[in-house]
C-alpha cells in the first residue's frame, strides 16, 4: 500500500537515504551522517515541511517546502526545494502525489502559491510540473549570487 504522510523524525535514517540519493543526483558527495543532521535540525527547527511517499513502510520519495514571503502580495508562498524518488519507485505516481501534499500545504496555510526551479536539462521535470498545473514563469531573469 503506498502513501503520502507528513515526515517526522522517526523518518530520519530511511529519508536521509533518500535525501543522500538526491544529493548524488545533483553532482554532490554522498554523506548520509550529515544528511540526517540536516534532516533532523530542520524537522526540529521547523524551517521546512517535509512531505513523504511510502509504500509497504518503506520511503519511496521525499518533497520539501520552504516558506518564503512575497512582499507585494502581503502573502506566504511556498519554495519547492527538494522532490526526489528513488529509481526503483519512479513511474508509479509518487512525484505527483507528493506534488499533491504540496498543493495541500499551500491551501491550508494559505499561501499564494508555490515556486521552483529546474534545470533546463531536466527533462522529466519539465514534464511533470506542467502536467500538475505548473506554468513557466519566464518573464523574469533569475540571478544568484554565492557566498563563496
Amino acid at each position: 500500500m503506498k502513501n503520502t504522510r507528513k515526515a517526522t523524525s522517526a523518518d530520519l535514517p530511511q529519508l536521509a537515504e533518500l535525501f543522500d540519493q538526491y544529493r548524488i543526483f545533483y553532482h554532490k558527495e554522498s554523506d548520509l551522517q550529515a544528511a540526517e543532521n540536516f534532516l533532523r535540525e530542520r524537522i526540529e527547527n521547523k524551517d521546512s515541511e517535509i512531505f513523504v511517499a511510502e509504500e509497504n513502510g518503506n520511503l519511496a520519495g521525499f518533497v520539501q517546502l520552504y516558506p518564503i514571503f512575497s512582499s507585494t502580495r502581503m502573502q506566504r508562498y511556498w519554495l519547492l526545494n527538494d522532490l526526489y524518488v528513488n529509481q526503483d519507485h519512479r513511474g508509479k505516481g509518487y512525484s505527483k502525489a507528493l506534488i499533491e501534499e504540496s498543493k495541500d500545504l499551500c491551501r491550508s496555510s494559505k499561501a499564494c502559491g508555490i515556486l521552483l526551479e529546474t534545470g533546463k536539462s531536466n527533462d522529466i521535470g519539465n514534464q511533470l510540473y506542467p502536467a500538475c498545473g505548473f506554468e513557466l514563469y519566464d518573464s523574469v531573469n533569475f540571478y544568484e549570487w554565492s557566498n563563496s
